[in-house]
């Protein structure tokens, strides 16, 4: 792998039943159920997204684990960020992550970066339709940082910054008051000898020039980033017309689109400034209509050497660096995101990352 860049593949440790699923979305709704009912809604659309190496696995299952973490490996992949949810100290989807570290396997580094957002039943982190919120506390800092301190952070498999356990936070603009938040996490591990090393994603919701000052040590840039949305692709005069007469439902009504190429140009072209505490990102595709019937987006022109031109960009400005690259993501299935293999382009995206960031 080129020498100083550390790709950090971002896991859904989804794929497994639990309890809140069940009651929420029918006895034994996973993410595959999303991912296995999608439709393609126009010529060339690559739906449904399907696994294939690893099949529609059970992530309860020891031997998930260690055949996703061996398939990262061998594709230089350095480790994964695990999301990470707590509720008021109720842990959802966490089932994965326990067992991991009960059966101390895979031997695979790791991370977890907390995904604050209530679960709606609209899926985008919103207030309506709530199933489960988040309600803010020093109370509430003080029990997760100490939950944290007990179990994740402890294990030798942790990713460190500087002998410090990177922790990051995926929708910071959501607290109260993340300074406080942040100041009391550090308090309570200074009282067990720990310092932290805490980031948070850059994205549409908090892009701050001044985060240091709310007491983060990194910024993670998050891709795609929706905000640089490129421009919307064009209906074509056909279906214009058709769809003015009432002929037909217009999916571009429906749902948003764009080209994953111009998208990778917009990524290239921007003004580069390389700063030690900012991480770049990388995703190879977008296509969340499995889990959208509306409001949709979706990349189009997404592939692998689309991918790789992305890639070897990053690997250009950034080869002579340390640096982490945060790869959104590894098993994304129902927003079309992933580097697990799938029907349509096999380990092709895994070989892009193997082939471009191997030693120089």
């Amino acid at each position: 792998m080129a020498k100083h860049i550390k790709p950090i593949a971002i896991h859904l440790p989804q794929f497994h039943p639990f309890a809140e699923n069940d009651e929420w979305w029918g006895k034994g709704f996973t993410e595959w159920t999303n991912v296995a009912k999608a439709k393609p809604l126009f010529e060339g659309h690559y739906q449904p997204h399907l696994p294939s190496d690893l099949g529609f696995y059970d992530m309860r299952l020891e031997q998930t684990r260690i055949a996703q973490a061996e398939m990262a490996k061998e594709h230089g992949i350095y480790g994964f960020c695990y999301y990470h949810y707590w509720f008021n100290g109720k842990r959802i989807m966490n089932r994965p992550l326990d067992d991991m570290l009960k059966t101390n396997t895979p031997d695979f580094p790791y991370m977890l970066c907390w995904a604050n957002e209530n679960w709606t039943r609209r899926w985008d982190g919103q207030d309506e339709h709530a199933l489960i919120k988040q309600d803010y506390s020093t109370e509430d800092d003080v029990a997760h940082i100490r939950f944290l301190l007990d179990t994740f952070f402890k294990d030798s498999r942790y990713i460190r910054v500087n002998n410090k356990p990177f922790f990051v936070i995926y929708r910071p603009a959501l607290f109260p008051d993340m300074k406080e938040t942040i100041a009391t996490w550090r308090r309570e591990a200074a009282k067990e000898g720990v310092e932290l090393y805490i980031g948070f994603m850059k994205s549409f919701s908090y892009d701050p020039d001044d985060f240091e000052n709310t007491g983060f040590d990194c910024s993670v840039d998050f891709q795609p980033n929706l905000v640089s949305f490129p421009k919307k692709k064009s209906e074509s005069l056909s279906d214009k017309v058709k769809r003015r007469l009432g002929l037909n439902k217009s999916d571009f009504n429906t749902h948003r689109f764009a080209s994953y190429p111009a998208y990778v140009d917009k990524m290239i072209n921007q003004k580069f400034e390389f700063k030690a505490n900012q991480f770049p990102g990388i995703s190879p595709s977008w296509d969340n209509t499995a889990r959208r019937s509306k409001g949709a987006t979706i990349y189009t022109g997404a592939t692998p050497d689309e991918y790789g031109r992305w890639l070897q960009d990053i690997k250009n400005k950034y080869e002579s660096k340390d640096t982490y690259l945060f790869i959104n993501a590894w098993n994304e299935w129902a927003e079309g995101n992933h580097l697990e293999p799938c029907h349509q382009w096999g380990r092709q995206y895994l070989e892009q990352t193997a082939k471009i960031l191997k030693d120089a």
